[in-house]
């Protein structure tokens, strides 16, 4: 008698599957590229600035004390808005009906976040050997590595424009808010005005 209290089994088709599936294993990466990429650029910067702890007035370069402020806050606002947008995308969106531009897949927010954070654990590194032992290459390599990182948040802002569906309203709009508050620090500023400040010397 006791095959009675067994719980009925529910037949799930392979297909179904599948998409229970390509959802989780999509998540995991993106989960997995942000713990590790994440890790990578907050410990280039304590490796950074616990090595160098005089040097850190020098990453500003020439940036001019009018502006530093603005830096200051729209870090914060990054950060936070980079948190915003990572929440909708991991939260509010189904990896499996998702559409970015109307062809891409979900698969394209975890190489937009690459390309994001990648770059961004260079960033000091190669600041640091800048400030050391100047030469153009490595001006260049800075001056790539920004550029990236930049593509890659103005790329997640469009991705994020462009995304169907992307109900909830209340979960989208900040996350858009917050993307281009990424946006402007890292393909604005970062890329664009701090390297105009920062001295070539070599």
């Amino acid at each position: 008698m006791g095959y009675l209290c067994e719980p009925e089994r529910i037949p799930v088709t392979d297909e179904k599957w599948r998409k229970a599936m390509a959802l989780h294993i999509q998540k995991k990466y993106l989960l997995v590229i942000n713990i590790t990429g994440g890790i990578a650029v907050l410990f280039s910067y304590i490796q950074g600035l616990l090595t160098h702890p005089e040097a850190g007035p020098l990453l500003w370069g020439e940036v001019p004390a009018v502006l530093m402020p603005l830096y200051t806050v729209s870090m914060f606002s990054a950060a936070a808005g980079y948190l915003l947008f990572t929440w909708f995308i991991s939260f509010h969106l189904n990896a499996d009906e998702v559409k970015i531009a109307g062809r891409f897949s979900y698969i394209l927010f975890n190489a937009l976040y690459i390309l994001i954070l990648a770059p961004s654990a260079l960033w000091m590194p190669l600041t640091f050997i800048m400030l050391e032992q100047p030469s153009l290459v490595t001006w260049v390599a800075i001056r790539v590595v920004l550029a990236a990182v930049g593509i890659g948040s103005a790329g997640m802002l469009a991705a994020l424009l462009s995304v169907r569906p992307r109900a909830p309203l209340w979960a989208f709009i900040p996350a858009v808010i917050g993307a281009i508050a990424f946006c402007v620090q890292t393909a604005l500023l970062d890329a664009l005005v701090w390297p105009a400040f920062f001295p070539l010397k070599f």
